[in-house]
């Protein structure tokens, strides 16, 4: 329990998104650069590849890729993206500025597309007095490509990422200050190559700090590419993983950490880690959920639903004024809000984990109604209140308390 302000910090993956809705998977001028095989270099939906790499695979410059496949049409929309960030932005609405600070560190580029992110993120309860533009490179960007009729309606993404300035961002640039927080979170690492490498060292002096950490996954095309077919790299042992308090991967992410060949057998490889709890998304599928009793309430590895309502809504409006892009960031900024809230509530060890899920699935559901991850609001509150209708509902539909 803390009586004071609650300090979070964040760092990883913080990019432009360019955003264009609409675009079929199965047209032909997709489907040609379908990857063939793990790490090839070509594009899958779902899933995540380096602009340098897909041009590799196509023996072509990206911009005819993209013209290909988009036409001359500009984005539907300019929006922040990246998993450290836009989770961090949503965790930083849901909780406002009395009682909590949520704070991003990182670097950008010194150019225009920086300029466009720090015009959104002024507009947010974000700190950002430690997000820097001082890299020679170009601000990290990711093409953002959705499909609305993918999955039985329910709608996928496919990125395609430039990573830029985050090839600078090195852990001596983390200062104390990231560290005397109550709660820290690392991002989609894998974007972030320096970060990445020395994640377990980042773990460990969050510990040594006593900060509740959060490590949220991103798809690692560079393990990938580099060891085809092979576990990716997260933390240097197995025994690092008790490192991590809180765990959010989905179906992909987990499967390949894991180094399984299912979703349920990467659940069982997690139980078997000492990671503190885990939460491994599937899409419009069940979620899995697990907890060791350090910071939340021991409970046995459960699979629970999605948000129906949710489910409902996209299959009777599959192309209505929103996408899926955001929805797995917002998700996890809604688990960082919970935490957030219950440790101001509750001794670490008591924490409840379905409690907090159903504001990680009422954020990500919320999401699929807006055209980007990154939401601004009208006013202080509205998202919270719009959330925690979604919420409402979905607690009721798992007849959880």
């Amino acid at each position: 329990m803390i009586s004071g302000k609650i300090i979070i910090s964040g760092t990883g993956c913080a990019l432009a998104d360019f955003l264009y809705n609409r675009v079929s998977f199965k047209s032909d001028n997709f489907r040609k650069y379908l990857t063939q095989k793990p790490g090839d270099g070509g594009l899958s939906p779902g899933k995540l590849v380096f602009a340098e790499e897909l041009e590799r695979f196509a023996v072509k410059p990206y911009q005819k890729i993209l013209n290909e496949i988009i036409g001359n049409r500009e984005p539907d929309l300019f929006n922040v993206g990246g998993p450290s960030l836009v989770s961090l932005i949503h965790a930083s609405q849901l909780l406002g500025t009395v009682n909590y600070k949520v704070k991003y560190f990182g670097v950008s580029g010194n150019d225009e597309t920086s300029r466009k992110i720090f015009d959104i993120l002024r507009r947010t309860p974000l700190n950002i007095r430690n997000y820097q533009k001082i890299s020679i490179r170009g601000t990290p960007f990711t093409d953002v490509f959705s499909d609305p009729y993918f999955d039985n309606g329910q709608g996928e993404r496919t990125f395609v990422n430039n990573i830029g300035a985050a090839m600078d961002y090195s852990p001596e640039q983390l200062t104390s200050e990231f560290f005397d927080s109550h709660i820290v979170c690392f991002g989609g690492t894998a974007l972030v190559p320096q970060l990445h490498e020395n994640l377990t060292q980042l773990l460990q002096k969050s510990k040594q700090n006593n900060c509740i950490t959060v490590v949220n996954t991103v798809f690692d095309f560079q393990s990938e590419k580099n060891n085809p077919g092979e576990p990716w790299p997260l933390v240097d042992k197995h025994e690092s993983y008790g490192l991590i308090d809180v765990l959010i991967m989905d179906s992909v992410e987990a499967i390949r950490i894991s180094g399984e060949n299912s979703i349920e057998e990467a659940a069982g490889f997690f139980v078997t880690t000492r990671v503190s709890s885990f939460i491994i998304t599937n899409g419009a599928n069940e979620l899995f959920i697990c907890s060791s009793g350090r910071l939340f309430k021991k409970t046995d590895l459960i699979r629970l639903p999605v948000s129906r309502k949710i489910s409902n809504e996209l299959k009777r409006n599959p192309t209505g004024s929103g996408d899926t892009t955001g929805c797995g960031d917002n998700f996890a900024g809604g688990i960082i809000a919970s935490v957030a809230w219950q440790l101001k509530e509750c001794e670490k060890g008591n924490f409840d984990l379905v409690e907090t899920i159903t504001w990680g699935v009422a954020s990500g559901g919320f999401s699929c109604f807006t055209i980007g991850g990154t939401y601004l609001e009208r006013f202080p509150g509205e998202k919270k209140s719009a959330i925690q209708s979604i919420q409402t509902d979905y607690i009721n539909q798992i007849q959880y308390k």
